[in-house]
């Protein structure tokens, strides 16, 4: 065998290996040699630390995110579930004068895990389809979130609370942490648990998951729970950094997570995908609009850049089932 042979025989292997996240890898890679070429601050300290807290809140919600397309669903409404849980969040702290802390965290992702099963019992027990669901719980979340602030920032936010958004553990910020601690705990649920495998299972056929034996209607109520917890938690980690809980935070988040879910190699019609995919996924959505910003690229052609990232990520996924 020649040598060119066994180095494309290799090349093969390692790609085989990488599955679902290789598109990923790729894109990521040429994203930070584009960036270093346009724009000379792209890779200092500084800026991979901006990178990564600014990725941080979206992070956490694609892992929810994650779980859900994973079964071949769709959440709408993390976006407006996150604005909402901001605000709360900040209403139950009272500028330091309400609940203790940990009641006002446990409240919160309580609200969110909440409005999560609410979508998993409208999609299970009336069989109705997520998109539908999900987009109703964003228009409910969302005139909530409204409602309970009066249309504007709740402040205030302060001390132990603003430490989660601002405060580092060694060069690390904290919500870089929680963002990597919840990938980490992601990817290990679904490669070692039964519910991990049973995510994968209803996703690639749910049919066949259900002869198995698998229950439909829990392993949904699980992961639709996920994915209004982390909301939640990304709510908290929003409102720990900018100080306030903000109606409008999460609008349009939603895009931002299921596109990172899918560049990063998830199958839109579930049963395929990782969370380093959905990790690397999110990296390169915040590097495109990092980037963008460091070049002085007008807002508006930003979001023009996240859609056409999205439609070239469906466009070269092919159904093989």
């Amino acid at each position: 065998m020649s040598l060119q042979s066994k180095a494309s025989g290799v090349a093969r292997r390692v790609l085989r290996s990488l599955g679902p996240s290789t598109g990923a890898i790729v894109a990521f890679l040429l994203i930070v040699l584009l960036g270093s070429f346009l724009a000379p601050t792209f890779l200092t300290g500084r800026n991979i630390t901006n990178v990564l807290r600014q990725g941080s809140m979206l992070g956490v919600v694609a892992v929810g995110m994650t779980f859900v397309i994973l079964t071949a669903g769709i959440d709408l409404s993390v976006g407006m579930v996150l604005s909402l849980t901001s605000v709360v969040a900040a209403l139950l702290f009272a500028e330091g004068q309400g609940f203790p802390l940990p009641a006002v965290f446990l409240g919160t992702l309580t609200l969110g895990a909440a409005m999560g099963v609410s979508n998993a019992l409208m999609i299970v027990w009336r069989d109705t389809a997520p998109f539908i669901v999900t987009l109703a719980m964003m228009a409910i979340a969302g005139g909530a979130a409204l409602t309970v602030s009066n249309g504007r920032p709740i402040g205030g936010i302060s001390g132990s609370y603003a430490w989660i958004g601002a405060g580092f553990v060694g060069p690390i910020p904290v919500p870089v942490l929680i963002m990597l601690g919840v990938f980490l705990l992601g990817a290990l649920v679904l490669r070692y648990t039964p519910y991990g495998r049973e995510v994968y299972a209803v996703g690639g056929n749910e049919e066949a998951a259900r002869l198995s034996g698998i229950s439909i209607r829990r392993v949904k109520l699980i992961t639709y729970a996920i994915s209004g917890f982390l909301a939640a938690l990304g709510g908290i980690i929003f409102s720990a950094r900018v100080t306030v809980g903000d109606p409008w935070a999460g609008r349009g988040l939603e895009l931002d997570a299921i596109a990172a879910v899918v560049i990063g190699g998830t199958s839109l019609f579930g049963g395929i995908g990782t969370m380093l995919g959905s990790l690397l996924g999110t990296l390169i959505i915040t590097m495109i609009n990092n980037l963008l910003n460091l070049l002085n690229v007008s807002p508006y052609m930003q979001g023009l850049a996240k859609g056409i990232v999205i439609l070239v990520a469906i466009a070269i996924y092919r159904k093989d089932r």
